[in-house]
């Protein structure tokens, strides 16, 4: 059940405060969702789809990024769209196949219109530690053992 094309077909992104505004607690929410899925065929289904990025502080909303696109899916079509069209459901495993192809496209997106809107990226930035050296043991006096 592969995935045979992927296309954006709306990129918008926007910052609602000054990029030297300071901000406490912020947090950034990302999500999927499949808008609308449509039978192309026995074999192949159309599905679109939003990805959403908020910016929220705690005192004022700071941005969102909204990318919007279209995907062709390759399998049981009929069977995909009918669950889609009684209750808005797909089964759990093309839900996840689908899902894991729109956020490995649009956080890279997101990533780039962040830096241009001067807003932080929409993925968490790794750690780094370094480790401290022990201590060494002092040059006194220890017991000898024999």
């Amino acid at each position: 059940m592969p995935i045979k094309t992927f296309e954006f077909s709306s990129v918008d992104g926007r910052r609602f405060v000054k990029p030297t505004d300071r901000w406490l607690n912020l947090r950034v929410d990302h999500n999927s969702t499949v808008t609308l899925i449509s039978e192309l065929g026995d074999r192949q289904a159309s599905v679109d789809f939003r990805f959403t990025a908020n910016y929220h502080a705690s005192e004022a909303v700071v941005g969102l990024i909204q990318i919007e696109g279209n995907l062709l899916w390759e399998g049981d079509a009929r069977a995909l769209a009918k669950s889609w069209s009684a209750g808005g459901q797909m089964p759990p495993e093309v839900a996840q196949e689908i899902h894991t192809v729109i956020m490995s496209n649009c956080i890279p997106e997101a990533v780039i219109l962040a830096r241009e809107l001067r807003l932080p990226p929409p993925v968490p930035i790794p750690q780094v530690n370094v480790p401290q050296q022990p201590p060494k043991p002092g040059k006194g006096r220890s017991p000898e053992i024999a």
